[in-house]
């Protein structure tokens, strides 16, 4: 297995937690984030509330592994599990009636993946 370069322990954490969840549930789109937080701090995406406007739709669920900021507007209701968010961009969500969550709530309650969109 190969090791994080990171030194966050919370990180740290949660990528040997996604790793663990895409072998026992045998689905890609956990490993899939895990290697992009993997990634040093630099390489990680920094998502704007209004490309999540522009690139979903009503009711989606999106996993953003990077940092959610609160640029721009939303217009509809979508759940968000990123590493980090603003709290303007935590606010612009809650406006529109959508939900911010972490990645573990996440992966128990969608352990299979479904439905699921990265951006970033």
């Amino acid at each position: 297995m190969k090791k994080p370069k990171t030194t966050n322990p919370e990180l740290v954490k949660l990528i040997r937690f996604l790793r663990k969840q895409s072998r026992e549930n045998n689905v890609k789109i956990w490993r899939d984030v895990a290697e992009r937080l993997a990634k040093p701090r630099r390489n990680r995406p920094a998502v704007n509330v209004s490309r999540l406007n522009r690139h979903t739709e009503k009711k989606e669920t999106i996993v953003v592994p990077g940092k959610v900021v609160g640029t721009g507007k939303i217009d509809h209701q979508i759940t968000v599990a990123a590493f980090a968010f603003s709290e303007k961009a935590k606010e612009k969500i809650k406006i529109s009636k959508g939900k911010t969550i972490s990645f573990l709530q996440l992966v128990k309650k969608n352990p299979k993946g479904s439905n699921i969109k990265i951006i970033g």
